[in-house]
């Protein structure tokens, strides 16, 4: 204690972080990231990263693509020619497995168009842009249109006034109904179920989720406020790539029936989707991150404010976007096969500021559901800090 019994500035954001993880009921996985300016800079990261790590190759890339999509086409067999033949009751529990299996290996898919879209594929740009659309296009995501809204996130990662997606609210914020849905179980578990199951094509037809834009905010609209005006023309290629798969689409249900499509297709996309936003609300949101606002956020503690996770054998099926983000966010065009050894270089630069969290991804998920509702500022001394709550 200070003199007089008042804590010190250092004592008070200890006691802090002391209330956090009691309250979450952890102990060094919730310990917050410090949030002054970093002792380093991203050039000293960098130097700690064995150079070969940002080396791209053409043949390495694509034998991740050739790898996902054998094992993809190989599930599309069983589905379409084996599991139908089965008797009946190894039919319907061959249905459900089939689902899981090939939305996990469609999910690494989207990691790889995801790649695409940050240069990180090949040293060629053209070729990222064409592979990132053709993969992009076939799980019905608009690729342009995701890289560029993609792209001002990791250029705004943290920031509550210009951040992309899940940008958290602050109490005010928030719609009158909030204490029912989250300040209950059911309510909770009903939210988690909309986000998994409708937040992808919400966020892309209604940015839901995303930052405020002074007017109505759509993937799929080329004239829209999200995009610029170089970018407009690629918005319509990524349309006609989802326009292209969705006729597609319809002349598989005309030719084996709408059944057929949603039982061989749409349900292993739903399994994407839940994927993608799960993976991307695990590493954004956590009791341990800051959010700042404009008078306090730089990109470099911006680009800190994100965890890593434990998928356990999911991170090699999701090629290591799960437990590597950090170091994304920090090299975005460094490509995926070298993010866990450039990972473990660059944690003994970053000490405290490297958020990790082995929580099991079912029980981190409720967690992050309860306890982070809302931010708001705690210290009067870094009112532009944020932290997330849950009292109402």
């Amino acid at each position: 204690m200070g003199a007089g019994g008042r804590m010190t500035e250092k004592e008070r954001e200890k006691h802090e972080q002391e209330q956090v993880a009691r309250a979450t009921g952890g102990g060094a996985a919730v310990q917050r990231s410090p949030v002054e300016k970093p002792p380093f800079t991203l050039g000293q990261i960098k130097k700690a990263i064995p150079p070969h790590c940002f080396e791209r190759s053409v043949l390495r890339s694509f034998s991740y693509v050739a790898h996902d999509l054998s094992l993809a086409a190989a599930l599309l067999y069983l589905a379409v020619a084996v599991i139908p033949a089965l008797p009946c009751p190894l039919r319907y529990a061959a249905w459900p497995l089939y689902w899981v299996a090939q939305g996990c290996v469609c999910t690494g898919v989207w990691v790889i168009a995801h790649e695409c879209g940050h240069h990180a594929f090949s040293d060629h740009a053209l070729l990222d842009d064409a592979v990132g659309l053709a993969l992009h296009s076939a799980l019905l995501v608009p690729y342009f249109s995701w890289k560029y809204s993609h792209r001002r996130h990791h250029s705004n990662t943290g920031s509550l006034e210009r951040d992309e997606v899940f940008v958290p609210r602050t109490k005010e914020a928030l719609p009158w109904y909030a204490p029912y849905v989250h300040g209950s179980p059911a309510g909770r578990l009903a939210h988690v179920a909309v986000q998994l199951t409708l937040g992808w094509p919400l966020y892309l037809a209604t940015n839901a989720s995303g930052r405020p834009y002074p007017r109505f905010a759509c993937h799929f609209d080329p004239y829209g406020p999200i995009y610029g005006d170089r970018e407009r023309a690629q918005i319509f290629v990524s349309d006609a790539g989802v326009a292209a798969v969705a006729f597609g689409l319809y002349k598989l249900a005309a030719a084996f029936g709408l059944w057929w499509v949603v039982r061989v297709y749409a349900v292993p996309l739903l399994i994407v989707n839940a994927w993608l936003v799960l993976i991307t609300y695990l590493q954004h949101t956590h009791p341990a991150l800051p959010h700042y606002d404009s008078g306090e956020w730089d990109w470099l503690r911006g680009a800190l404010a994100t965890v890593d996770r434990d998928y356990g054998v999911l991170n090699r099926v999701f090629h290591h976007i799960t437990d590597t983000h950090v170091a994304h966010h920090l090299f975005s065009t460094m490509p995926h096969y070298h993010a866990v050894e450039a990972t473990r270089a660059i944690r003994p630069v970053l000490g405290e500021y490297y958020q990790f969290d082995p929580t099991p991804v079912a029980k981190a998920t409720w967690r992050e559901a309860r306890e982070c509702i809302y931010v708001e500022p705690e210290n009067r001394n870094r009112k532009g800090v944020f932290w997330y709550n849950s009292k109402f």
